[in-house]
């Protein structure tokens, strides 16, 4: 679509200021449509000024009546508050939704049950929708950072564990997609999400490196020490129970390319290469 096209679709995006949420934004931009910004404080939001920042909160459906109005889709996502602990508002969430004329949803998929995603898949409220799987994100690696700067290396159980880990720009650039297509292409989809390549922890850790011009090291921890450090850093023990699954038995999904974002975008998927170039700052110092 161009931006003539787009201009007049007018599309809310909760999560807004969460690692994907900016994304979507800016892709949605880029493609010409019109944008509101879903925050629970909008002081803190610092988007561009023709970002039109509401405040809301999808915990409590009827602060979202404003936000939703004269909105043609909307980009959701399944967690709320500082917890990050699932949703227990999906239907009304979408109900609200409906009630305000939205066409078309997207949703980022949360790696779990949810009730607002099984709201969407099963709703007949004359929404489409689009389900976004999307697999490890490369902003992850940023949680590596101050051990980097700090001691020039990471300690991480599992150290042959693989991934397709993908750019968060990608998953924003298929919610911006699905969220404009007035013609139904993206309707009932489920799209997997993955970076273009399978990489080792080893790959990570010397693609880090290069782009800070720094080698890092890596220290294997083993299972027991990592479920200590988790437990001392307050981690809920389902959170560590599913770290534990994810990287000791990587799901075929999470360490399979998939070709979603060629498909859905018309450009190949962002390498971890770049991603470490755009975020090479974050990851030099003292050492």
């Amino acid at each position: 679509m161009t931006k003539t096209q787009n201009d007049t679709q007018k599309v809310l995006v909760t999560g807004a200021t969460g690692t994907v949420g900016r994304q979507v934004v800016a892709e949605l931009l880029a493609r010409g449509a019109s944008v509101r910004a879903l925050t629970r404080n909008p002081a803190k939001a610092d988007f561009p000024a023709e970002v039109e920042v509401v405040r809301g909160d999808l915990g409590d459906p009827a602060s979202l009546a404003p936000a939703l109005e004269g909105v043609e889709a909307v980009h959701l996502i399944v967690f709320g508050g500082d917890a990050y602990a699932p949703l227990t508002t999906g239907p009304e969430v979408l109900a609200q939704a409906a009630k305000a004329g939205v066409r078309r949803v997207t949703v980022l998929h949360g790696g779990g049950a949810s009730l607002l995603e099984d709201a969407v898949r099963g709703n007949e409220l004359g929404i489409r929708w689009t389900v976004l799987m999307a697999v490890e994100f490369m902003a992850n690696a940023l949680f590596w950072a101050d051990d980097i700067k700090e001691h020039g290396r990471i300690e991480e159980p599992f150290a042959d564990r693989i991934s397709s880990m993908v750019h968060e720009g990608d998953i924003g650039a298929v919610a911006a997609v699905a969220l404009l297509d007035r013609d139904g292409v993206h309707h009932g989809k489920e799209h997997v999400i993955t970076g273009p390549a399978v990489l080792t922890l080893a790959d990570k850790v010397r693609i880090l490196g290069e782009a800070r011009g720094a080698e890092v090291g890596l220290v294997e921890l083993t299972e027991e020490q990592a479920v200590e450090r988790m437990r001392a850093q307050g981690v809920p023990q389902e959170n560590i129970d599913f770290l534990l699954m994810a990287y000791g038995n990587t799901p075929e999904v999470g360490r399979t390319v998939a070709s979603t974002v060629q498909d859905v975008t018309g450009r190949p998927a962002r390498t971890f290469e770049e991603w470490a170039k755009e975020h090479a700052g974050a990851f030099r110092g003292r050492v």
